[in-house]
């Protein structure tokens, strides 16, 4: 077919036969990219008198933005939090993997190490973009070691930190640098806080609020000083009190600042939060869920003794424990299972539990302006999946990195 390609000469893929998840609802319309991009085909025909070079056959599959996952420790036997000559290479390597669960973007995350761990690990884990080779990364989170003792959960009591000589100073001696980091969980009421929160966040640093014992006032304050997630709500916090609901209250205060969101994370992973309470969370405040995995190094591993940084842990079933406890420490639940799961337990539509998994994290991370979202101009980095949220194939920038196997 003829075409004019003024704007560029750049090849054109058209999926057809799809029902294309924008602006919150299931949309069936053919979905246009060129360069990496998706394009406006009003546009194109109109403006360019362009055409597809290539067709893509969806076979009637749900094509949603690619999954953020925002939080995973690790998986496939590497961990993140244990140094190595060669980091790189692990967090490939789950970046490879991670493709077959429809994630093309991700935080790695650091458990509380000691602050040699974090000066060599930090700076071999680079922001890059994704493709063949795997997910793209978007920055580390580092989770700790400025946490609460009383709800370190999975934390090495020996490694926690205090805000000692004024806050920003103790964290970059214990990061050593923020080069790559993009999100910090701390607990807000540990003294010396406050000015490290609002620091984190003028420099674009995602705060979140988590190991924590805090009240809902200083939870608040937190929020109101640039704070903006609540890690994996409900767990490594104190539960739900009536007269001072604690950081959960945060999903109903009306002490948010006017334009602002507070997100929060869910293990919708069957074990880590009953149905009920993904429920009442998702209820109260919808537009804020964010899937996570929480991923461990034994994700996608056998049953048995693997490592969570300085820890071991065992793998019993479905659940992981720090060995010889019964204290959970991450999840063995890829990102496409707690779609599943999120959707089957709290009766969503099936548009909220896929925009959980990507607008949500996207928006949270200041960057749906390119991901996360099916949008004309936005990034096309898309997961291919059936009715029962199966991923069949997932692409990056609109090049095909993994298809499901017959």
């Amino acid at each position: 077919m003829p075409s004019n390609k003024s704007v560029s000469d750049a090849p054109i893929i058209q999926f057809i036969n799809c029902r294309i998840l924008r602006e919150h609802k299931l949309q069936r319309e053919d979905l246009w990219v060129r360069e990496g991009k998706i394009l406006d085909p009003m546009k194109l025909f109109f403006d360019e008198q362009g055409y597809a070079d290539t067709q893509v056959d969806c076979e009637d599959s749900i094509v949603a933005p690619g999954f953020i996952d925002t939080q995973i420790n690790g998986g496939y036997g590497i961990d993140f939090s244990q140094p190595s000559d060669d980091v790189d290479a692990g967090v490939s390597f789950v970046a490879k993997k991670s493709l077959e669960h429809g994630v093309t973007s991700f935080c790695p995350t650091l458990v509380t190490s000691p602050s040699t761990v974090y000066h060599k690990v930090l700076p071999q884990i680079k922001v890059h973009s994704g493709g063949q080779h795997g997910a793209g990364v978007l920055g580390v989170h580092v989770e700790g070691p400025f946490i609460s003792s009383k709800k370190k959960g999975a934390h090495p009591e020996k490694y926690l930190r205090s805000f000692q000589s004024g806050g920003m100073d103790d964290l970059m001696e214990a990061y050593g640098s923020l080069d790559n980091v993009t999100m910090v969980t701390l607990a807000p009421e540990l003294a010396g806080s406050q000015s490290v929160v609002r620091e984190l966040s003028t420099r674009g640093v995602t705060v979140s609020l988590g190991h924590s014992v805090a009240d809902l006032s200083q939870a608040e304050e937190a929020v109101e000083l640039g704070a903006s997630f609540i890690t994996h709500l409900f767990n490594a916090m104190l539960p739900f009190h009536h007269r001072d609901p604690g950081i959960v209250g945060l999903l109903t205060s009306d002490r948010i600042p006017a334009g602002r969101t507070v997100y929060y994370g869910m293990i919708a992973d069957g074990i880590h939060t009953n149905p009920a309470a993904l429920r009442i969370a998702h209820r109260a405040h919808p537009s804020g869920l964010v899937l996570v995995t929480d991923a461990i190094a034994a994700m996608g591993l056998p049953p048995g003794r693997h490592t969570l940084g300085q820890q071991v842990i065992e793998i019993k079933g479905l659940h992981a424990y720090v060995a010889g406890t019964e204290t959970l420490c991450g999840s063995i639940a890829t990102m496409d299972m707690c779609v599943r799961h999120f959707k089957q337990a709290s009766g969503c539509r099936v548009e909220e539990a896929l925009e959980a998994a990507s607008l949500h994290p996207a928006q949270l991370l200041g960057i749906s302006q390119t991901k996360g979202k099916l949008d004309y101009g936005a990034d096309a980095d898309l997961v291919l999946l059936d009715d029962d949220l199966n991923v069949k194939s997932t692409f990056i920038s609109g090049e095909k990195v993994w298809t499901r196997t017959p």
